[in-house]
């Protein structure tokens, strides 16, 4: 089991930008895909973003060319660059891996209002 921690969301003018965090309890070098997901309200969790042990992205078409995923092995961390945030992006963000096997944490909120 791994406990994942996100962190680094908070409330940003459409156009901002933050950088979130996921913080995991032990190597992340064996998880071979780990993904942000995220949730808006009344609607489904959705995986915005994945990243391969090699490097490898892929991501939802509503977020290619603003977001960007990364992982730091050495320090058991992912993390997601937002850029130019619209008010669609407001979400709680989640971390885990792709497909989901570790309980879900609580998520960082991001709120994009003008």
């Amino acid at each position: 089991q791994v406990q994942l921690v996100e962190s680094g969301g908070g409330l940003v003018q459409p156009g901002g930008s933050l950088r979130l965090s996921c913080a995991a309890s032990r190597s992340i070098v064996s998880i071979n895909l780990m993904g942000w997901y995220r949730q808006a309200p009344g609607k489904e969790r959705e995986l915005v973003a994945a990243i391969g042990s090699g490097g490898t992205t892929t991501y939802v078409d509503s977020v290619k060319g603003r977001f960007t995923i990364s992982r730091d092995n050495a320090k058991n961390t992912v993390y997601l660059q937002m850029n130019n945030l619209k008010l669609e992006d407001t979400a709680v963000y989640y971390c885990n891996s792709y497909p989901r096997r570790f309980d879900w944490d609580q998520g960082t909120q991001v709120t994009v209002s003008s």
